[in-house]
C-alpha cells in the first residue's frame, strides 16, 4: 500500500455552507490525514494524504460538498509527503 499527497483546490461557492466542517467528517471516515481552510478568493484550499484507494472517494467528495454547495472545478496536484497526523480545520489569521 502506498500513501498519496494531494494538494487541491475547490473552486465555487464552498465558504459559508459549512464545506471544510463537513470534509473534515469525510476525511475521518475514510481515514484521509491533512488539513483544509478557507482562502481570501473564496476558494478552499486542503492538502490531504490517504492510501492510493481512498483518494479518488476523497476526490469525489469535494467535487460533490455538503447541500448549499456549489462546486464549479476542482484541482488537484500530487505533492510530498509530509506525515499528517490527522485531518484539521485551519482557521483564518486574526
Amino acid at each position: 500500500m502506498s500513501i498519496k499527497h494531494l494538494n487541491i483546490t475547490v473552486r465555487g461557492k464552498v465558504q459559508g455552507v459549512s464545506y471544510r466542517a463537513a470534509t473534515k467528517a469525510v476525511a475521518n471516515q475514510l481515514g484521509v490525514n491533512g488539513f483544509i481552510k478557507n482562502e481570501p478568493d473564496g476558494n478552499v484550499y486542503i492538502e490531504a494524504e490517504a492510501e492510493d484507494w481512498n483518494m479518488p472517494l476523497f476526490l469525489d467528495w469535494c467535487h460533490e460538498g455538503p447541500q448549499g454547495t456549489v462546486v464549479t472545478s476542482v484541482e488537484s496536484n500530487e505533492g510530498e509527503i509530509k506525515n499528517y497526523r490527522n485531518f484539521e480545520i485551519v482557521k483564518r489569521n486574526l
